[in-house]
């Protein structure tokens, strides 16, 4: 593809500023440059305006430098919403581009920028807030603020985990504090019983052992009495 050489008459991204000399492809310069007076041939007459526009393009890049300035400290207070759609858990459905910061900033603020200043080393998939770096010019650069926000509330997750834990740890075989309470009440009872029983066994054995006594101590004076007798 045949290429022509041109100067630049007004900055072009990507492609140079005021008085530059570049090359481009020919039918780019014969149909779009210079019919937009965006570049003029390069000759001889066309050199010399070439200081002209280099002083243009200084006092434009002092009024984009000031204008740069003024608005990295304004965006540094702002806060952009975005809403976004979501499931109940927080996982959003998509993502956060530049171009969707650059829009919102347009419609909340009425600030226009170049979605390319907004650096994003990746789309936004997360909710909350997000500190967004912009490259607004050559020396200047800022900060904005970006909130992230679902279109329907989010649930929290933390309330079906605590009560998962009970049935946990009944089937591990640990009792609850009612089944201690009962064995503790079992474990007195039965010591109670035992001793009530010991006392009954040893209150009923010496009832019947005195009538017996009683008996060989009624024979003992007949047995004498006898002796006597005989006698």
């Amino acid at each position: 593809m045949p290429k022509t050489e041109v100067i630049l008459t007004h900055n072009i991204i990507g492609l140079g500023a005021e008085s530059d000399q570049v090359k481009v492809a020919a039918g780019y310069a014969r149909n779009y440059l210079f019919p937009q007076r965006l570049a003029v041939p390069l000759t001889m007459s066309n050199k010399r305006q070439i200081e002209a526009l280099r002083q243009r393009r200084a006092d434009r890049e002092a009024h984009e430098f000031n204008t740069m300035s003024e608005l990295s400290k304004g965006v540094a207070k702002l806060i952009c919403l975005i809403k976004v759609k979501a499931g109940e858990d927080g996982k959003m459905f998509g993502s956060v581009t530049a171009g969707v910061i650059a829009d919102e900033l347009k419609h909340q603020f009425d600030i226009s920028l170049d979605k390319r200043k907004i650096h994003l080393e990746h789309p936004i998939r997360t909710l909350g807030d997000h500190e967004i770096e912009l490259h607004l010019h050559a020396e200047v650069k800022g900060t904005l603020k970006v909130r992230v926000e679902s279109l329907t509330p989010v649930t929290a997750p933390a309330a079906p985990a605590a009560t998962d834990a009970k049935p946990r740890t009944e089937k591990r075989g640990r009792h609850t504090e009612g089944e201690k309470a009962v064995a503790a009440a079992g474990a007195e009872a039965k010591p109670k019983a035992e001793k009530h029983g010991k006392a009954e066994t040893a209150e009923a054995k010496p009832k019947g052992e005195k009538p017996a006594k009683a008996e060989k101590t009624a024979k003992a004076p007949k047995a004498e009495k006898k002796e006597k007798k005989a006698e």
